[in-house]
């Protein structure tokens, strides 16, 4: 089982926030995680998906199969762009960020306000792989 955090911004700038995807196993035996985790923004007090889900980041790639130890954290970087910066977005506020684990079908929700679009076409994150640490 693992929960999971959005921890501070790792930097901005023209409309682009980053931010530490963070997961944890919280059970009492290790996991296996590999790969990229599903990612979308989530709202309406009920977890309807809010716009298009993130886009992998091609340019941080997995480096392969992380063994979690009970306690053990794993991070994905996850780039948010800014609802307001496109034409043709109908900006709506997400509740949170519902994330799939790699080859998981139950999700976990981090409760992390944002703007979304509520346009299918635009996509406003990108996300990495899962990395030790």
């Amino acid at each position: 089982m693992l929960s999971g955090e959005a921890t501070s911004p790792q930097g901005s700038g023209a409309g682009q926030t980053y931010f530490n995807l963070t997961v944890t196993n919280t059970s009492s035996a290790p996991c296996i995680l590999d790969g990229y985790p599903g990612v979308s923004l989530v709202g309406n007090g009920n977890g309807t998906q809010q716009g298009a889900p993130a886009d992998r980041d091609a340019s941080l790639p997995s480096s392969g199969p992380i063994t979690l130890a009970p306690a053990a954290k794993a991070t994905a970087r996850l780039q948010y762009s800014q609802a307001g910066n496109y034409q043709g977005c109908t900006v709506v506020q997400a509740d949170g960020i519902r994330v799939y684990p790699p080859s998981a079908t139950d999700a976990l929700y981090i409760a992390h306000p944002l703007n979304a679009c509520s346009e299918t076409g635009i996509v406003l994150m990108h996300i990495g792989a899962f990395a030790a640490g």
